[in-house]
This record gives structure tokens, C-alpha cells and sequence, in this order.
């Protein structure tokens, strides 16, 4: 599925939007180059999945985590990662990459092309694109 957004506020709500496919053990893969707007459709899916706190991408210390929810009120932790400033793809293992990934919540990574082939293949996979001033393409694999 391939769609255009005309501002962020519409790359948000598309965020929003694909937030309500998510559930326990989803992963959300994104890429595209920088400014591409994966920051913006992150923040969106955290809104879906009910994170109260400002959602800012974790460039400098790779991961945060956030007080999430489901749509029957239960909690859900969302795991924000951003691999941009990743070296190695063996750096992963120090962050702990697999309890992120496995875990019992939603893991959203921006720069995941950086690491790829660590990523289960049942992985939403997103690739963002600029397509005009201020349009994004969006392109979701699953």
C-alpha cells in the first residue's frame, strides 16, 4: 500500500490510523532518508496506541520507552528506537535489540535499514519518501 500525505498533521493521523493494526509483539520498521517524516509518523502511532508524553526521536541514547495502551484499556509498552547514529549492527546486542523486538509491546525503529536483516521478517516495513514540499509518500509492507 502506497499513500501521499500533504502535511504532518495528515502523516500523523495516517500514524493514528495504522496504530489500530498493532497489538502485543508488533514491529514497525521505517526508512527513508533524513526529513522524510518517520519521527512525525511514529509520533502519530504513538497517539493511536495512547502515549501520553511528548514522543521525540531517541537520536543521541537509541531507545525510549512509553506508557502505552490497547483499545480494552490494558497496558502496553511502546518501544521507540532510532538506529541512525548505529555503527555496527552488532551494537544492537548491547542495547539489548532482541528483548525490544520479542518483547511484550509495540517496537517502532526508525533507520531500520541500518539494520535489516535483524528484522523479523513479519516486520511492518515503511519506507518514507519527500514527493513535494510537504507531501510524503508512504510505502507499507507487511
Amino acid at each position: 500500500m502506497t499513500i501521499t500525505t500533504h502535511s504532518p498533521e495528515e502523516t500523523r493521523a495516517f500514524g493514528h490510523r495504522l496504530a489500530e493494526r498493532l497489538g502485543r509483539g508488533a514491529i514497525v520498521a521505517c526508512s527513508g532518508d533524513l526529513g522524510a517524516g518517520k519521527t512525525c509518523l511514529i509520533q502519530g502511532i504513538c497517539e493511536g496506541l495512547g502515549v501520553a508524553e511528548p514522543v521525540n526521536s531517541p537520536t543521541f541514547i537509541i531507545a525510549n520507552e512509553h506508557a502505552g495502551r490497547l483499545a480494552d484499556g490494558s497496558s502496553l509498552p511502546v518501544y521507540h528506537l532510532d538506529l541512525y547514529r548505529l555503527e555496527r549492527p552488532e551494537d544492537l546486542d548491547n542495547l539489548g535489540w532482541e528483548d525490544y523486538l520479542y518483547g511484550d509491546g509495540v517496537c517502532l525503529v526508525e533507520w531500520a535499514d541500518r539494520a535489516a536483516h535483524l528484522l523479523p521478517e513479519e516486520a511492518f516495513r515503511i519506507r518514507m519518501e519527500v514527493a513535494g514540499e510537504g507531501q510524503r509518500r508512504i510505502t507499507v509492507s507487511e
